[in-house]
């Protein structure tokens, strides 16, 4: 931020922000059960149900969490307040404009987050996620769309500081991969992750073809909640079926020399499940286990209630009409998101560093309402 566009009302506006934050977030109530939640946990026997202990615990540190955000913006404030009263006290000192500078673009993306998590309501989004990525129309052009959404993807998780653990990544036959299954850990990762679940749609000049014709290919992406420990979705041994197989990564590289890899199909559903990441069959089955899990719970949720739509969004073939979102490579270059209208000529920042921020907190802001966005025909070209 330029030193010098600094004023009293940047800092009264992000007053008013930060107030409604502490509203959305009802601090005080916040407060008081971090006091609660702190005098369990001290209590004689509180670790003898492990289990109810961690749940608990997992609570107070996201109530914490949130209130120290809030006191630290709120000392930030002030830090910028006094800097910049006393940089026209002295004339317009350079050094202490900077210093507030500094401070209100700290402050003002730490506000950004606040407000972000705050529009989180649903009951799994400050947990874990669970990302598939599968292509979709065009052939051997869509799987290696996929992995270059996968690499985005690993380049996002990681400036988000999140844990990934690649589950399954097998590669195509002439390029790209077949699909990918990820696992995210991390603040808000399923909250934030599920603005990607859709199709997404690329333009550019065809590596594969000859005549270097433009070509227009698609990719899906399902984000599905990782189920917390209270949750438990118990799967009967002679519905499963597990095949074991030599793991391999993308490239065709093999991932080890044994037969790790384990595929789970569940018979009444015919849902499955691969994973070879891990180094032995025990830990890829046990993910898998954990992967299955997870999509019997959406389908129970489908089935009773159908609210599959509040859990990953419609399910839309992987084609033509049905993208989210648009990366065009040529004959110019642009990502526009279709939902909410963000969008970005710098195509390198997105696909390559994985510069995902704007589109998501975008999507976040469209779908709460915050923002007023109709999709236009042009939209959609």
């Amino acid at each position: 931020m330029d030193a010098s566009t600094v004023t009293v009302e940047d800092l009264d506006s992000l007053a008013v922000r930060l107030a409604e934050v502490e509203s959305y977030l009802h601090l005080e109530e916040k407060r008081e059960r971090v006091a609660e939640l702190e005098r369990k946990s001290a209590e004689p026997g509180f670790w003898d149900d492990a289990e109810a202990a961690r749940s608990l615990m997992a609570e107070l540190s996201r109530d914490r969490d949130d209130v120290q955000s809030v006191e630290h913006a709120r000392e930030s404030l002030a830090d910028a307040r006094a800097a910049l009263e006393l940089a026209e006290e002295m004339g317009g000192d350079e050094e202490l404009l900077k210093e507030a500078a500094s401070t209100v673009a700290q402050l003002t993306h730490a506000v950004d987050e606040m407000e972000l998590s705050s529009w989180f309501t649903g009951k799994f989004d400050h947990g874990d996620a669970i990302v598939t990525i599968k292509p979709g129309q065009g052939g051997l052009e869509a799987q290696d769309w996929t992995f270059m959404l996968f690499k985005m993807y690993m380049k996002y998780c990681a400036r988000r500081g999140w844990k990934v653990t690649v589950n399954d990544c097998p590669a195509a036959e002439v390029i790209g991969i077949d699909r990918a299954t990820f696992t995210v850990e991390g603040k808000d990762a399923f909250g934030m992750l599920r603005a990607e679940a859709g199709v997404h749609r690329l333009v550019r000049i065809s590596p594969t073809d000859d005549k270097k014709r433009r070509q227009t290919t698609f990719a899906g992406v399902e984000v599905i909640p990782v189920l917390p420990d209270d949750i438990d979705i118990e799967i009967a041994s002679d519905d499963i079926r597990v095949d074991v197989y030599h793991a391999s990564g993308p490239g065709g590289q093999g991932v080890n020399t044994t037969d790790s890899a384990v595929r789970v199909t569940h018979l009444p559903t015919g849902i499955v499940v691969t994973c070879q990441n891990e180094r032995s069959q025990i830990q890829n089955k046990a993910a898998c286990m954990q992967i299955l899990k997870a999509r019997l719970y959406e389908l129970e949720l489908q089935k009773r209630e159908e609210e599959l739509d509040q859990i990953r969004g419609p399910k839309h073939a992987i084609g033509f009409g049905n993208q989210i979102r648009s990366y065009v490579l040529y004959p110019y270059q642009m990502v526009k998101d279709l939902r909410s209208g963000v969008e970005t000529g710098n195509v390198e920042a997105v696909l390559e560093d994985g510069d995902l921020d704007p589109f998501i907190i975008g999507y976040h802001r469209w779908a709460t309402g915050n923002a007023d966005y109709t999709p236009s025909e042009s939209d959609a070209e």
